[in-house]
């Protein structure tokens, strides 16, 4: 038998870490941000569909994301078609790694998991959090992004206090040992579910 868990959260709550965490106790990790990226990638299965509705996309036989913003910029209907593209083959990817997984605990680190439904495909949901002043530094000191552009990614994204709310376990990354305890902590919680199941 195995656990599904959705690993989600908000940009700059620490997802990647804790994700980390999860498998560094012998869960297996599913990283939809890393699928889509083999998709992209060359040789990936988006490359060809990709290249085919969007020719501009395509650059030295990869997808570019670059590419692919302007494109969506210039025309927002876009999004929809590269949606259609890429969820059925990021979905193929998910169920490779769910046939090929051995672990017990499967953790499924998905950034949009409630605002797309995918909760409902999961036995629980760990939500990871952190203030908004903590989160907002963070992401500013990689540099990646203006605060307009990280506040826009924000504003997108369902409430913090929203997931917390409909978490089945909520995960406070505000160090890394007291992340890596309540991680153990909820893989102590489903393994004794799953001997009492």
């Amino acid at each position: 038998m195995t656990f599904r868990l959705g690993l989600t959260g908000s940009i700059g709550m620490g997802k990647s870490t804790t994700a980390r965490l999860f498998a560094e106790e012998g869960c297996a990790v599913w990283d939809a941000d890393a699928a889509v990226h083999r998709l992209y990638a060359k040789g990936g299965d988006a490359v060809s569909p990709m290249q085919a509705a969007f020719p501009g996309a395509v650059e030295d036989g990869t997808v570019s994301r670059d590419a692919l913003r302007k494109i969506i910029a210039d025309d927002p209907r876009a999004l929809r078609r590269i949606e259609e593209i890429v969820h059925p083959l990021v979905g193929q990817d998910r169920a490779g790694f769910i046939a090929a997984a051995k672990a017990d605990i499967l953790v499924f680190d998905i950034p949009l998991l409630f605002e797309t439904g995918g909760d409902a495909a999961m036995d629980a949901v760990a939500v990871v959090t952190i203030d908004a002043d903590t989160q907002a530094d963070r992401v500013l000191a990689r540099g990646t992004m203006t605060r307009d552009q990280f506040e826009a990614i924000r504003a997108k994204q369902m409430p913090d206090a929203e997931k917390r709310a409909r978490a089945d376990f909520v995960i406070v990354t505000d160090s890394v040992e007291h992340a890596r305890a309540q991680v153990q902590s909820v893989i102590r919680t489903i393994r004794d579910r799953m001997a009492h199941a």
